[in-house]
């Protein structure tokens, strides 16, 4: 009988590069990164804002808006200042747990922003296919618990990563060439067999991705069915309006990321600082556009944050100090 004497060691910390191959354009390339990071926290923080303050926003729609919000939040906090302290601070080094802390973090507000998009999808199939039923189907009761599926499937799809990193032995080098730790990435630095991190990792995730997307497909075929037989042109125009950001949303999350799934599985020749920087624009680039769509093209959202500044306006005016 053959035993296995391999110890499972795991380095103190891991070296992340940023952006191998264009170092010398760290410091030009952190001024959009910081720029888009701060646009995208305050634009989602503003719509999270108003649509707790503005009454006429407590519907399920918005209550799912807010939530892609604060998931948005979280994916690009969760990525973005270490990526910071890379290009500005030379702060390469991030501890083994943090590392798949991130890790973690980062592929669960991935497969929750998928599923908050298939919910939003669900509100408006109903809203435009079964108007007359949609308070008695999504009430409140019935939004609370598929937030709570939504964040329950996500780390529980997510959670497992973190055993198949632990497990591994980590023998070699620590040196991550990526400006954020990510499943595989990390894991092809283990001396061992990663064949089930391989398969967990692209099939689990993006089979429950692909899913998402067949079923929001699916909602939409519905939805523009019902469009197109409404009997004025104005009930048509109201109702595709109303599914007009939800619609930009989805292609801003999906296409980018499948584009970067094909390059990442096919691209061979595609040089890896092109990868690693698509991955940097992909965690900050959707977050940062989200708010912007929904308030130019959402009545309601627009003159909730024009009461919301104007309210602030009235209150510095009338203080002592003003």
């Amino acid at each position: 009988m053959i035993h296995s004497n391999i110890t499972i060691f795991h380095p103190a910390v891991f070296v992340l590069l940023g952006i191998p191959g264009l170092e010398a354009y760290h410091t030009w390339l952190s001024v959009p990164l910081s720029l888009m990071y701060v646009t995208a926290v305050f634009g989602n923080s503003i719509l999270i804002v108003v649509i707790i303050t503005e009454r006429n926003l407590h519907e399920p729609m918005y209550f799912f808006l807010s939530m892609l919000a604060i998931t948005d939040i979280l994916l690009s906090t969760t990525t973005v200042p270490k990526a910071l302290a890379i290009f500005w601070l030379h702060a390469h080094n991030i501890a083994f747990d943090a590392c798949v802390t991130q890790v973690f973090f980062v592929h669960t507000m991935f497969v929750g922003e998928s599923a908050i998009l298939l919910a939003m999808a669900f509100d408006r199939f109903v809203a435009i296919c079964a108007p007359l039923r949609y308070t008695t189907v999504l009430t409140w009761r019935m939004v609370v618990r598929i937030a709570l599926a939504i964040v329950i499937r996500s780390i529980c799809i997510i959670f497992p990563v973190i055993f198949l990193l632990k497990r591994l032995p980590f023998c070699g080098t620590n040196i991550v060439p990526h400006s954020y730790c990510e499943h595989i990435g990390v894991a092809r630095l283990a001396c061992a067999d990663i064949t089930v991190n391989i398969w967990y990792g692209f099939s689990v995730p993006i089979v429950m991705v692909i899913t998402d997307v067949i079923l929001i497909a699916v909602s939409y075929s519905l939805i523009l069915r019902a469009v197109f037989r409404l009997p004025s042109q104005d009930a048509r125009h109201k109702a595709l309006s109303t599914c007009g950001s939800h619609l930009c949303v989805i292609l801003m999350f999906y296409v980018p990321s499948f584009f970067t799934l094909l390059t990442h599985r096919f691209g061979r020749n595609i040089p890896r600082h092109v990868h690693i920087l698509l991955a940097n624009l992909y965690v900050v680039v959707p977050p940062m556009l989200n708010p912007i769509v929904y308030g130019v093209k959402t009545k309601q959202i627009r003159e909730g944050v024009v009461h919301w500044f104007l309210d602030i306006k009235t209150q510095c005016c009338s203080s002592p100090l003003g």
